[in-house]
């Protein structure tokens, strides 16, 4: 256990930071805890840091100590609204690498203007919980290294879903999958837990401005409306200008934003 004071000019007081546990911090005023601070690795691989902390003194106290001991580089993500976490973590050196928008998207086919949308021909939309599973480790393999030699991975929405070591699928049944005779060309991954995420669309290099997309997203929200769920949401990064427009020309609407720091 690592213990340091820590003052600023901001208090006369000072904050004691204790590292409690590994990649674990608290900051303690007079033995009662009034922040805490910890950092994990996203499963791809990239280390997130966050902090909550009652007043700047104790946050400002654990960033120091946590970049002290952090190798580089560092993100964490905050709402856009909250000014003063934003703040915080421009006080300890961070920067916006990215800006990600929530959309919430509707599932009626009659409001999104999906409902007559066909797969190009030759391509078949297979179900989730259908899609043969080397096919689709074959296709998300194939994706994921077209996306990382070009605008890199990080482009694409955070993932947060823990997966065992160099496992990109960690559920196969949540993907449904445009498929053709012998390869998958794209899929898409739906996901329900609070309430129906949209995680990722994509579709092969080769085979995007075909209608792909827009029959997977058919397809899924279709499922979701039959289900009974009006709506479902989907995070895209700004930078992202053909998912923007492919969700906004369905009718989704941008509910927020979230902002990606990186030190």
């Amino acid at each position: 256990m690592n213990t340091k004071p820590f003052t600023s000019g901001l208090s006369e007081d000072a904050v004691l930071i204790t590292r409690v546990a590994d990649r674990q911090w608290h900051a303690l005023d007079d033995d009662l805890v009034v922040g805490r601070g910890y950092a994990h690795h996203r499963p791809d691989g990239r280390l997130f840091v966050g902090i909550d902390a009652w007043h700047d003194v104790a946050f400002d106290g654990l960033a120091e100590a946590m970049l002290a001991e952090l190798p580089a580089p560092l993100y964490t993500v905050v709402d856009e609204a909250d000014v003063e976490l934003t703040a915080g973590w421009q006080r300890a050196g961070f920067t916006i690498g990215r800006r990600e928008s929530e959309y919430v998207v509707p599932t009626d086919p009659r409001v999104t203007g999906l409902e007559a949308v066909l797969p190009p021909p030759g391509v078949t939309i297979v179900p989730a919980g259908q899609a043969d599973e080397s096919l689709l480790r074959a296709v998300d393999r194939a994706i994921r290294d077209e996306v990382e030699a070009t605008v890199g991975w990080q482009s694409m929405p955070a993932e947060v879903i823990p997966r065992p070591e160099g496992d990109t699928i960690v559920d196969p049944s949540k993907y449904a999958v445009a498929a053709a005779p012998d390869r998958y060309l794209g899929l898409i991954r739906v996901v329900r837990v609070k309430r129906p995420r949209i995680g990722l669309v994509a579709v092969r290099a080769g085979e995007q401005r075909r209608g792909i997309a827009r029959a997977l997203l058919a397809h899924a929200l279709g499922t979701l409306h039959r289900s009974g769920s009006a709506a479902a949401w989907a995070e895209v990064d700004e930078s992202n200008r053909a998912a923007s427009a492919l969700f906004e020309g369905i009718g989704a609407r941008s509910m927020g934003s979230n902002l990606e720091l990186v030190r």
